[in-house]
């Protein structure tokens, strides 16, 4: 397939290569970062709320300037547009606590028949 030259068209062709099913859908691991513990709770509840997984991590040791990881777990295909549509939903709610996406994958690789 082919993707965009962008930061979401470059994993998913790695993805691609490395021999990955991006036709079926699965859990994809959405992080967003957060300064403080507050903003990512915060964050975090509003997505709890609309029935997303969803974990926060102190990371405080190792990361100083948005130390704080939300995982937010979308089951869906992974489609150029679905992630980045899903990515962009994300920072929209995150601009509310000074938040900003960090990322995704299928780190989970459950995958629905």
């Amino acid at each position: 397939m082919i993707y965009p030259e962008d930061d979401n068209g470059n994993v998913l062709r790695r993805m691609e290569a490395q021999g990955k099913d991006l036709t079926k859908a699965r859990n994809i691991d959405f992080a967003v970062v957060f300064a403080n513990a507050s903003s990512a709770e915060q964050f975090a509840q509003h997505f709890r709320e609309l029935r997303y997984e969803v974990s926060v991590e102190d990371n405080t040791e190792t990361e100083e300037d948005f130390p704080w990881d939300v995982i937010v777990v979308k089951h869906m295909v992974p489609t150029y547009e679905g992630i980045t549509d899903f990515e962009n939903e994300l920072q929209s709610v995150a601009d509310r606590w000074e938040g900003r996406n960090d990322g995704w994958g299928f780190f989970s690789e459950s995958i629905a028949n």
